[in-house]
Formats: C-alpha cells, structure tokens, sequence
C-alpha cells in the first residue's frame, strides 16, 4: 500500500477514537440519568485488500484499510432485567396491600384513642345499669342515647370502608389509563427503533432506554412478559395475554358496574360486542375478556402476587359485603362463605364487622320482641313493649325493610335507623309488666347479651366469641394481617433493592471506569495523529527528493 493509502489508515483511527471518546462523554454525562444504560463501544478491522494469492504460502498477501466502529450496544443482563422486574411488581402488589390494610386499621381509631371498642363497651355498660332498674326513665334514656351512638359510629366505620373502597376504584381507573398510555407509548418507541435501526449502522440506544424505563414502570402493575423480536420490536404480555403486539396494542378498557359504580378492566377485543346501524358498537358481556380472574389462589409459587393493579382489586373487592357473605354468624352456619370476599382485604372486614353489627341489632331487638310476645301469650289484650300499632318495641328499625328468605328483616350496619318513637320517648320501654312488677328478666336478657359466646369472625374460625371479644378478634386479626404483610413488604423491598444493586452493576456507569476509558481512546486518538504526521512527513520528504 502507497503512503497516500496510509493516510486512510490514520484517519479511520482518528475518526473511530473521536467516536469512541464522544460515546464515553455520553455514558459520563447521564451518570445520574434514572434508567439510562451504559454503552460499550466495540471496534472492528475494515476491508483488507489482498494483493496476492499463493498456494504455497502460509497466508494471502493482504493489506489492512484500518479499524472501524462497529457498534455501541446496551450492556444488559437479560435474566437480571427479568428478575427486577418481577420482583417489583411482587414488591408492589405486598406493598400496595400493607397500605390497605394500614387503610383500615385507621379506620377503626385503634392508635387514635377514639376506638370502637369503647362504643361496644358504653353499650354494654347502659345495659347493666338497666339490670339495677329497669323501670328507670334515666337509665332508659342512657340505652337509647348509647344504642344511637352505635349505629352512628358503626355507620361511620363502615362508610368508612366503603369510600376507601371508591378511593380504590378511582385508583384503578387512574392505573389502567397510564398503563394504556404506556403501551402507547411502548409501540410508538417500537416504530422509532425500527426506523433508526434499519440501516444497520447507528442503534437508537436513548430510545431503548426510555422504553426499558417504561417496562420496568409497567412490571410494577401486573404480571409483563417480554420478548423482543429480530426487528427490535418488544412484544408484550400484560396478564398472560398479549398487550403489545408488532402492529398495535390491544387496548384494557374499564366496565362500571351499574349497582356499585365499580370497575372491572376488561380486553376490548375479547369482549362480546353489537354493531349499531351507525357503525357504532355495544358493549353486550365482558364474561371471559376480563384481564383478572380474582377467584385465583394468591401465591408466591403460582407467581399469582404480582402487580399493584391486582392488589388494589382484590383489596377492593367486587361489591359491598354484609354479614350475609358469611354463614350465620355461628359455628354451625359455616358451609355457607361468599368465597369472592375470601381474599379482600376490606370486604372482609367489611363483612366481619357487620356481622358484629347485625348480631347486636338481633340480639337486643329480639329480646323485646321475645318479652312483648310473652306478655301477650298470656294475655292477648297485652300492650307490654308494643307501640300504637300492636308491634313490639325495637329499638333499631331496617330503613329498607328488606327481608331475607325466611321473612326475617335484614339488618345491615347501612340501613339501620333507631327508632323514632323511642328517640324521642325512651321512657315507652317503660319495662313495667302486666303485673305491676319490674320487668328485671328482660333487663337480664339484654344484659347477658354480651356474655353468650357464640360467635366466631368467619367460617374458617372454629373459636366462639362474645361480642367484645369478637371485635377485640376482628382487631387482632386485622392487626396481625399488617404484621404479615410489614414483614413481606420488607423481606421484598430487600430482594428488590439487591436485585437493582446486580443489575445495576451491569447497566450503570462508573465514573472511574469511564475515565479510564476515556483515557484510552485519547490515546488512540493521539497514536492516529502522530501515525498521520509520520505518514506526512515521509510524503514530504519523498515529493522534496524527488523534485530536486
């Protein structure tokens, strides 16, 4: 090769060196970029001319053009990527759970010195001081006073509960627009990478970054599976079926359920549709095109605790639970349990805690009934515990008055109202038999009330409770969910943060490596000057002998 094709030589190292130098000033300079990774710059020999071939000869007479820059490649560790992004979301589906049942616990006002638990204990107290004297017009007022402040504050808790319920659903439908904003997003960088890459010569490494950013953010809210195709599309799984497809994405709409306002996401291509004769369509079932099946067992091993979208809905849960989700409250009641409340944080406690509820309305209200019907049994023109219209004294009265199969009336901690007459009037219940005497029996019966051990939290629990005891139950085992779900939460904050540490590692810069680089490829940038200074001065020194 002539000294003129030796300058090729020089200048292809000094245009690689300066590349290589821009490249490293890139990984320095986004040090600090959340989601950015390294690039490695890899180098290549170009063209090699041969001058001749001999069969003879150990090795063709060829002539390198010089080094080439070949290509800058994300340096990531596919396996790592797969596990961080798994554990995220495990992380935050844990973490979202621990937040909704701190959520509840607030609720109740356990740590705020304003606790249910006095409410329940007020209520008893007015009854045993009923047990000193019935008849007393004060102390009657005290019942109906504290009877009052029961279902206020039992109204409270469970409103309570129902709105974080709505904050939940409201969640969701926020959660489900950024997902689909982000799949968008996804395959528009999809369309930008294929563009850029095409040729074969520069790779759109920013831009598989933002979209690597996007997928970790995406892994955080369901389960993601990726596989990236040879044309540099990733190809996307959300829930086991394909969200990100080469030519689009299939789109998670929201169904609002008429009743609870509550939303279900659903795959719109999935979900049975009508045309209308303006070409618009009807949305007909979304049975089997739901993007959850919340009947699923919850486990680590089935990889089924994955996703923050998925702990929102089962902590909401499906509709307002009552204690009629439960059996009846007893331990022979236990075949019967809504297993749609089974795994939701609030729905559970929800139904728990109105079963509490239900059990004291019934309670005390069936003794009065009881006590009424006595006194007519044995005389039939009894007026004992009944108002003007012949119907015994409650206390608590079913707003709706809806009745249950066996024409029991439903007493819900919703629909409970005290009754108006004896608000107004305590002293009707007057607790005078027909006899003149005091009516201490019935006084007795409402009193031992809170003593019957009879009742257990749900069906899954053998242990009868009285009613203090099965809201201290209630209590407990809210409070020992959290201390579960803390202690999972954490263990997976650490699994997470190792995870990031490896995989960053890989993918994150080193400011002293980087140097050290940048180091390097100056000098290579140096030894292609001097190289073409060399060259120069032979040239010189040629051209000036010749011309003599």
């Amino acid at each position: 090769m002539g000294l003129m094709g030796s300058l090729y030589v020089g200048a292809s190292g000094l245009q690689t060196s300066q590349n290589a130098m821009n490249t490293t000033a890139h990984n320095v300079s986004n040090i600090d970029t959340i989601g950015y990774t390294r690039q490695q710059v890899q180098q290549g020999t170009r063209f090699y001319n041969t001058i001749s071939k001999n069969k003879t000869a150990i090795s063709w007479q060829q002539i390198g053009l010089g080094v080439n820059y070949t290509n800058v490649k994300q340096v990531r560790d596919v396996f790592l990527d797969k596990t961080y992004r798994r554990e995220v979301g495990r992380s935050s589906y844990y973490d979202t759970s621990l937040a909704a049942i701190e959520e509840v616990e607030d609720l109740f006002q356990e740590l705020q010195g304003k606790t249910y638990s006095k409410t329940l204990e007020n209520l008893r107290d007015s009854l045993e001081e009923l047990t000193k004297h019935p008849s007393d017009s004060v102390r009657q007022g005290v019942l109906i006073q504290r009877c009052y402040e029961f279902v206020t504050r039992s109204q409270a808790v469970y409103t309570g509960l129902s709105e974080y319920q709505d904050d939940l659903n409201f969640k969701i439908e926020k959660q489900i627009k950024t997902i689909n904003e982000y799949g968008k997003q996804i395959r528009d960088l999809n369309e930008m990478i294929q563009k850029i890459e095409s040729g074969q010569v520069e790779k759109a490494n920013d831009y598989r970054d933002q979209r690597n950013l996007l997928l970790d953010e995406l892994s955080a809210m369901g389960d993601v599976r990726i596989l990236e195709d040879g044309a540099g599309n990733m190809i996307v799984q959300f829930e086991g079926y394909d969200f990100i497809r080469e030519d689009g994405i299939n789109k998670i709409e929201l169904y609002e359920d008429p009743v609870t306002g509550f939303y279900t996401p659903y795959w719109s291509n999935l979900a049975k549709k009508t045309t209308n004769p303006d070409g618009s369509e009807t949305l007909v079932s979304i049975q089997g095109a739901e993007v959850f099946n919340l009947q699923q067992e919850i486990s680590a091993e089935g990889n089924t605790d994955i996703g923050s979208l998925k702990a929102m809905l089962f902590a909401r849960g499906d509709h307002r639970a009552t204690y009629r989700d439960l059996g009846d409250g007893t331990t022979q009641g236990n075949a019967h349990y809504n297993n749609n409340i089974s795994q939701s944080i609030v729905m559970n406690v929800q139904a728990q805690f109105d079963r509490l509820v239900n059990a004291i309305v019934v309670g005390i209200n069936g003794v009065l009934k009881d006590a009424a019907d006595a006194a007519t049994a044995l005389d039939p023109n009894s007026t004992y515990l009944r108002d003007s219209n012949g119907d015994p004294y409650q206390i608590f009265n079913s707003i709706t008055g809806e009745k249950d199969a066996q024409g029991n009336l439903i007493y819900t901690t919703q629909n409970l109202i005290i009754n108006g007459e004896l608000k107004q009037a305590p002293s009707l219940l007057g607790f005078i038999r027909p006899d003149g005497k005091e009516d201490q029996a019935t006084a007795d019966r409402l009193r031992d009330l809170f003593k019957e051990e009879k009742y257990v939290l749900n069906p899954n629990v053998q242990t009868k409770n009285n009613f203090i005891d099965f809201y201290s139950g209630l209590i407990a085992q809210v409070t020992n969910t959290g201390y579960v779900l803390h202690g999972i939460s954490a263990n997976q904050r650490i699994t997470v943060d190792n995870t990031a540490a490896a995989r960053e590692q890989i993918l994150g810069v080193s400011s002293d490596e980087e140097l050290s680089n940048m180091i390097m490829f100056q000098n290579a940038y140096n030894a292609s000057s001097r190289y073409i200074n060399v060259v120069d001065e032979l040239l010189e020194h040629v051209i000036s002998t010749l011309g003599r």
